[in-house]
């Protein structure tokens, strides 16, 4: 399967340097690039890339409302992967919220750029390994939306462990571990639990388990 990518970022020396090491692995081409956050929206409305690399800090449209813009625009279904210079939680959870995928820092080495790139384009998520648990952590001391029992209901009990787990950051195999589930059982849950909230990725997940309420700050695993 070819992985179809288009490069956002205000720096043409980036976004040349994205493409060298895009282009150069198998089964990925680089289909366009935008130099703002408008141009993004028209890129990805035309193109219909699988993976929209996003960098934050932009003119005219900064990346996380083009963000917003591109995951809640109907019939599109580009994954926005965020990439920045900047490691503050405030661009993470707008970049959460606004329904980006992942969140990766632009010193990321070249081969953990890659392997992100075909994380998110298999409808997975992700967010930096240095960042991921201190956000999580963070997000939970916001406020907390009254729970959503209406959506919660749609899920089994099982499914609303599996949530609940997801959203301290565990990975298939660690929920595996803790719920003495099979890789694979855990994988459909995790489709279904998506499915039934409508909902693209983990990353949505979390947020959802946090603002529902199901999740709670500092309750642990």
């Amino acid at each position: 399967m070819t992985i179809r990518i288009v490069l956002v970022d205000d720096h043409a020396l980036v976004r040349a340097g994205f493409r060298l090491i895009l282009e150069g692995e198998e089964g990925f081409v680089v289909v366009g690039e935008a130099n703002d956050g408008e141009d993004a929206i028209v890129a990805v409305e035309r193109l219909r890339p699988d993976v929209v690399l996003m960098d934050v800090q932009m003119p005219k449209l900064n990346g996380i409302e083009a963000t917003r813009r591109i995951a809640h625009a109907a019939g599109f279904h580009s994954r926005v992967l965020i990439l920045t210079t900047f490691e503050q939680d405030e661009y993470v959870f707008e970049a959460l919220r606004a329904g980006a995928s992942g969140f990766l820092l632009k010193n990321t080495p070249p081969e953990d750029l890659v392997q992100a790139v075909r994380i998110v384009a298999a409808g997975d998520a992700l967010l930096a390994p240095s960042v991921t648990r201190r956000v999580i952590a963070e997000y939970a001391q916001r406020p907390v939306a009254v729970k959503n029992d209406h959506a919660l209901q749609l899920l089994s009990e099982r499914e609303r462990d599996v949530l609940k787990q997801l959203a301290t950051g565990k990975s298939n195999a660690e929920l595996a571990d803790h719920l003495y589930l099979s890789e694979s059982t855990v994988k459909t849950h995790v489709s279904h639990l998506l499915a039934k909230l409508g909902l693209r990725d983990r990353v949505q997940a979390v947020v959802f388990a946090y603002e529902s309420g199901l999740a709670q700050p500092g309750a642990g695993p």
